[in-house]
């Protein structure tokens, strides 16, 4: 036949398109991916939300995890909460706590001549009014986080209600870690303040001191707050961290019960 090498190649042919589909799945499943090398987690937050409503939409665009503090009281607060969480972020009760000195205080700031009765009832009111809270960070609260007795009342209902507590670490002189292992609290610590000036090259220049701590010792907490230029930062950089090998995470995830 004139044909029949045409027809053995044609079979041939056939046989390795054959083979190439019945083992390309298998040779798939028989290689195994290689992680990307983690360098270091970070957690970004961000405090202060609940004055207003105007940089939801600029937060809105970044996709690395962010968890957002939220004060109370305030008349946006329930909606900012709302937004926020659907937006991807976790969402922490930002509790007002009595500072030193003579500073402006918050409404139904918890303060060291206050009864338990009293702290618990303007700390539950306040877990009611921000929806899907994670955790409770103290906003101040450089005097009272001091205070072994009112931190007491506030940690171990914290406790109770299944949560986590972040010390934002306003004073050296903080009870809150101590405090917490004693009861059993999950806790995390801040680590570096990220926009103390309200000045976009400091807060990229904090943004990589707090990747340094992080490449150092595994973990780090930034704090920053609900100001434009700190998230306009933020949208910019945390995707070239994340290129780097950083892993944004939620203080939900390193928060932990020391032992």
């Amino acid at each position: 036949m004139k044909n029949k090498p045409l027809i053995i190649l044609a079979l041939v042919f056939l046989l390795v398109v054959f083979l190439a589909v019945i083992l390309t799945p298998l040779y798939k499943k028989a290689t195994p991916k290689i992680k990307p090398v983690v360098k270091g987690r970070i957690a970004i937050v961000l405090d202060d939300w609940g004055y207003h409503l105007d940089n939801l939409d600029i937060a809105g665009g970044i996709k690395q995890r962010l968890t957002c503090a939220v004060l109370p009281g305030l008349k946006n607060s329930r909606k900012a909460s709302q937004r926020l969480h659907k937006s991807g972020f976790e969402v922490i009760l930002h509790l007002p706590m009595q500072p030193k000195g003579n500073i402006r205080l918050e409404k139904d700031t918890i303060a060291l001549n206050m009864s338990r009765q009293e702290v618990l009832r303007i700390l539950n009111k306040d877990l009611t009014e921000i929806l899907f809270a994670k955790g409770v960070s103290n906003h101040m609260g450089s005097r009272l986080t001091e205070d072994i007795n009112q931190s007491s009342v506030i940690m171990l209902e914290v406790k109770k209600h299944s949560l986590y507590f972040l010390d934002s670490f306003v004073t050296a002189k903080s009870v809150c870690a101590p405090l917490a292992k004693k009861i059993g609290l999950r806790f995390a610590r801040r680590d570096i303040f990220l926009d103390n000036r309200d000045d976009p090259e400091y807060i990229k220049a904090q943004l990589k001191s707090l990747k340094n701590l992080a490449r150092t010792h595994g973990v780090a907490i930034g704090i920053g707050h609900d100001r434009k230029n700190t998230i306009i930062v933020l949208k910019e950089m945390l995707p070239q961290l994340e290129k780097e090998g950083y892993k944004f995470v939620f203080v939900s995830e390193i928060a932990k019960v020391e032992r």
